[in-house]
């Protein structure tokens, strides 16, 4: 069994260094010297840059690699469809009542929530505004990738907790939320930005009592997911929010935080998250970055079988699945990777794989450079949202109702800054509206038709 955990933030590296002092305070001396101080500044950069605190682990390895402390079911392979859901299915008939009542003998409703950076904004307004109508069901699985991953666990928790999307996406500017490096520290460093003020909010806002929720309903049999992207074996990781949270290990608050913020971490914008695991009593590191990398969305992979999770739970009725996508028809993410697909090819042909074949693992150095074109790598491997949705419609549609929402073509706001709060604002109001109108959702066959 796969699985992985505890991040160490760039940010608290005792190698991070101050560029903005050390120019305040140089010497008045010939500018040869000053060239000389840059010059041992970068590689004094460059060193702590460079020397991970422990090597990813190696593929060859025999034993499990697990996450200290945590069961060995707390994360899969997202592109592995025999892992997928197992312990929902494994149970025996006469324990499902004890082991899952939040699933048995009820109507079922899945929430799939995709990445989409600022965009986000319109997924958690939608939500809120589903409250306001009245008619949002609880949801037996909760799902989130990147931006979906930060709404996701109050998704999951409830309407009690739509004050959290609302500020999250309301209060908070650029400044709020990240702090930017020197120049010298970006460029020999892992990413422009620095992101220990966003960690500070998901602590802010997913506390002890939040955990303790979670993993209440993860007793009950609900599940929260998010997905992340391994960047040594630039494979998609799906982690069972709920397993971690119920598992009474010391560390997992620090770990749920840790994982969201992994989920949104923009590979060469923000820091990779360090996930320290184990196998064979030996301690490893791997790199974990933004899940849109290489899935922008999920439900479960193909494998899984709904029709026997129906059976199992007594479901009644046919399940629903609820998609915010946050994203207008034609994302930017899907244009760029028709953009540049020639630089893509050529990027993973440098990496050792191929456009829609299994990458090589592969040790990452921590820098912007190799970050990114591992980055591109796997999201070579990977599909644009347009072709996701369209995947999940083919594959699910007989089993699983489908219901579709996205920003709508005619909302005409630009950004004006990486996280542009008045933009968030007026996107958060527009999905509220909408669904406190009652929302149009977008049905298999008027996807089929577009």
């Amino acid at each position: 069994m796969y699985a992985g955990s505890i991040p160490t933030l760039a940010s608290t590296h005792p190698c991070r260094v101050s560029v903005a002092a050390n120019v305040i305070r140089r010497p008045r001396f010939a500018p040869v010297f000053y060239a000389a101080i840059a010059v041992a500044h970068v590689a004094a950069l460059q060193g702590c840059a460079t020397e991970p605190a422990r090597p990813a682990p190696p593929p060859a390895l025999t034993e499990p690699v697990l996450v200290p402390g945590l069961p060995d079911d707390v994360r899969y392979w997202g592109d592995d469809a025999s892992a997928a859901f197992r312990a929902w299915l494994a149970s025996p008939a006469d324990q499902l009542a004890a082991c899952c009542s939040g699933l048995m003998d009820r109507p079922h409703h899945y929430l799939v929530i995709s990445s989409g950076g600022v965009e986000g904004a319109f997924g958690a307004g939608l939500l809120a505004g589903w409250t306001a109508a009245g008619t949002r069901p609880e949801f037996q699985l909760v799902t989130g990738v990147s931006a979906g991953a930060m709404i996701a666990p109050f998704a999951f928790l409830g309407p009690a907790y739509d004050f959290a999307l609302r500020e999250i996406y309301s209060h908070y500017s650029t400044s709020d939320l990240v702090e930017r490096r020197g120049v010298f520290e970006a460029l020999a460093g892992d990413a422009v930005l620095d992101t220990t003020p966003l960690r500070r909010l998901i602590d802010r806002y997913l506390g002890d009592e939040e955990v303790a929720r979670i993993a209440a309903e993860g007793r009950r049999g609900r599940k929260l997911l998010i997905g992340t992207t391994h960047l040594n074996a630039a494979r998609p990781v799906v982690w069972d929010l709920t397993r971690i949270a119920a598992s009474g290990a010391p560390n997992a608050r620090q770990l749920l935080g840790d994982l969201i913020l992994a989920s949104c971490s923009i590979p060469g914008v923000f820091p990779p998250v360090r996930i320290t695991v184990e196998a064979g009593g030996v301690q490893f590191d791997e790199l974990h970055v933004d899940g849109g990398v290489t899935a922008q969305l999920f439900l479960g992979p193909p494998g899984v079988d709904w029709a026997q999770v129906a059976e199992r739970f007594r479901v009644q009725g046919r399940p629903q699945v609820y998609l915010i996508r946050n994203a207008r028809a034609y994302p930017w993410w899907t244009a760029l990777r028709t953009r540049v697909s020639p630089l893509l090819e050529r990027s993973a042909a440098s990496d050792g794989g191929e456009a829609g074949g299994q990458t090589p693992w592969k040790e990452i150095e921590p820098r912007v450079s190799p970050i990114l074109r591992r980055s591109l790598t796997s999201m070579l491997r990977s599909r644009g949202l347009n072709d996701a949705v369209q995947i999940y419609v083919n594959t699910h549609g007989d089993e699983l109702g489908f219901n579709l929402a996205r920003i709508p073509d005619d909302f005409s706001q630009d950004s004006t800054e990486f996280m542009d709060r008045l933009y968030m604002q007026a996107l958060f109001e527009r999905g509220y509206a909408m669904a406190t109108g009652g929302y149009p959702w977008l049905h298999a066959g008027d996807l089929r038709d577009e």
